[in-house]
């Protein structure tokens, strides 16, 4: 039995070289490099959507108040929630804020909500929902 390991062993190479460890780490080193960035990249793209969506949601819910009110609406954002005219409308998203300063509401015909994202692809990235382009990516 030990004649077989013996011969076993001499006839074949155990193990890899040096040289092969060496090209399989710098192939998963490449890979790194390249994966690393483009999953970085995906964290703003899902702070973008998030504004977005926000931004898409709080919109079509004053497009729909006009419908029926003739009245400016008050859009506010408090505890993690939005509220129009004091009712609930939806949750905030984290990291994306009302900028009221800058929505504006001259009538029916004319309005815009504006939220802003400091997570987002450009560092602050902005988005608006008007009532004549509807949800863009510039402020009001």
């Amino acid at each position: 039995m030990l004649a077989r390991l013996r011969k076993a062993k001499e006839e074949n190479e155990g193990g890899f070289t040096l040289i092969e460890l060496l090209v399989v780490m710098i192939i998963i080193g490449i890979l790194a490099a390249i994966a690393i960035p483009v999953f970085l990249s995906q964290r703003a793209k899902a702070q973008d959507s998030a504004t977005k969506a926000d931004a898409s949601t709080v919109g079509k819910e004053v497009a729909t108040f006009y419908v029926d009110g003739t009245t400016a609406p008050t859009v506010a954002q408090a505890g993690g929630r939005y509220t129009l005219n004091g009712e609930d409308i939806g949750k905030a998203s984290d990291n994306v804020t009302y900028v009221a300063a800058d929505s504006v509401f001259a009538s029916a015909t004319d309005w815009c909500v504006e939220f802003n994202n400091a997570q987002g692809s450009d560092g602050n990235e902005t988005w608006s929902y008007d009532s004549a382009n509807g949800l863009d990516n510039v402020g009001c």
